[in-house]
């Protein structure tokens, strides 16, 4: 497949920004206060009632400033801009591996970030990669224990409060979608994989959980070209995914620049919760002591805050303050500190500047953030509880997906 006929080959599968020619006018100006209402006003337990502005009464710049929030990093903010001025309702993608069960960053931080997608006009593609999980040796590669994980993970996400309303939500299961399109995704797969070194597609294994220097099958060889194809596949506009998808985002920008093609995917990166012990990058489900699952006992999240690592006065590579700053601000859009009156009373932070301010001089000591803490995230996952006490479904999806033996 030479450049052009690539590039004719993804632009067919990718739909135009738009059929009409806009000219992209200064957007109007928003102030700081302004923006963070707009951004706050789409906190979960906010979003049980009908937003006063809905994504048609949006400015640009409002528009630009909800979906760019989501991103701790973002490449490039002019196409983004250029991106939401000409396209009505862009395509932003996310995808998981069904490889276990959900801890609280893949349950409450993919509904949230999600909401704000779809509020600012977005279509969101939730790709089930279903396959990608058999190739990466997930649940032993037994693809029926790999559907029911997918089940599982998606009646969390209805049950968390993710707006599943309307068509602006879809989940796609990889199999069913690839083998229904065969005809267009393998020959992509195949021009990805023919245009890129070995060592290019092994410094993407980290999309896997896996580092350069594992011994890495064939098949996860095969992965990354997989799922660069599925940007274009899914005519995504947006890579919404988190930070350690980064290097295979990046290498379907340098594709496009290998086959001429102008319109890149636009790579919106979210910042990935660190695991609870004491150097721990990233959760591990392999130690269940790392995060807290979406369905866990409120005696479990308890115990679980109890032995995090926090240590006082400090603020950086605090795991306890992160989950403050990316999960219970953005959920409640305040963090409710209950103590005596002799050990400074009650508090309550509305921003995290201020929380960590005083965590780090010490006004704020770990013995009252911790139960804090653990209150705001029960309060969080109660309805996945309830969800997952009270439907039969439900209940048999968590107990089957329990019982699996979590492979890598």
């Amino acid at each position: 497949m030479d450049n052009k006929e690539a590039s004719h080959a993804i632009d067919a599968l990718t739909p135009a920004a738009s059929s009409s020619d806009h000219s992209i006018s200064t957007p109007q100006k928003m102030d700081n206060q302004e923006a963070s209402e707009a951004i706050d006003a789409l906190s979960l337990t906010a979003s049980s009632s009908t937003p006063s502005t809905s994504a048609s009464q949006m400015t640009l710049e409002e528009k630009f400033k909800i979906v760019r929030s989501i991103g701790e990093e973002c490449i490039e903010e002019k196409e983004l801009m250029d991106l939401l001025a000409k396209k009505p309702q862009p395509v932003c993608y996310d995808g998981f591996e069904p490889s276990g069960r959900m801890h609280i960053a893949q349950g409450v931080l993919k509904a949230l970030n999600v909401n704000k997608l779809t509020s600012a006009g977005c279509k969101v593609k939730i790709w089930i990669a279903d396959w990608f999980a058999q190739l990466n040796n997930k649940m032993g590669g037994d693809l029926k224990k790999i559907e029911v994980v997918g089940q599982y993970l998606i009646e969390i996400w209805k049950a968390v409060g993710m707006n599943l309303e309307g068509d602006q939500v879809e989940f796609l299961w990889s199999s069913k979608e690839i083998n229904s399109r065969a005809h267009e995704y393998w020959p992509l797969v195949m021009d990805i994989a023919r245009r890129n070194k070995l060592p290019r597609i092994t410094r993407c294994c980290q999309i896997m959980g896996r580092s350069n220097q594992d011994e890495l099958t064939a098949a996860q060889i095969f992965y990354p070209c997989m799922q660069c194809a599925d940007i274009f596949f899914l005519k995504a506009d947006i890579c919404q995914l988190g930070m350690d998808q980064r290097k295979v985002n990046v290498l379907a920008r340098e594709y496009c620049d290998d086959i001429k093609r102008k319109n890149k995917p636009i790579i919106l990166s979210h910042h990935m919760l660190p695991g609870l012990q004491e150097g721990q990058e990233k959760m591990s489900k392999s130690d269940p002591s790392s995060s807290i699952y979406m369905e866990d006992e409120e005696a479990e999240v308890n115990v679980k805050v109890k032995k995090a690592f926090c240590p006082p006065k400090v603020v950086e590579k605090n795991p306890c303050l992160e989950y403050i700053k990316y999960i219970v601000l953005p959920w409640f859009n305040e963090f409710k500190i209950e103590r005596s009156a002799e050990n400074g009373g009650d508090k309550n932070y509305k921003n995290f500047e201020e929380l960590a301010a005083d965590y780090e001089s010490g006004s704020l000591h770990p013995a009252d953030l911790k139960p804090a803490l653990s209150k705001a995230v029960n309060k969080i996952l109660q309805p996945v509880r309830d969800h997952f006490k009270n439907d039969q479904k439900a209940k048999d999806l968590m107990k089957r997906v329990k019982s699996f033996k979590v492979t890598r």
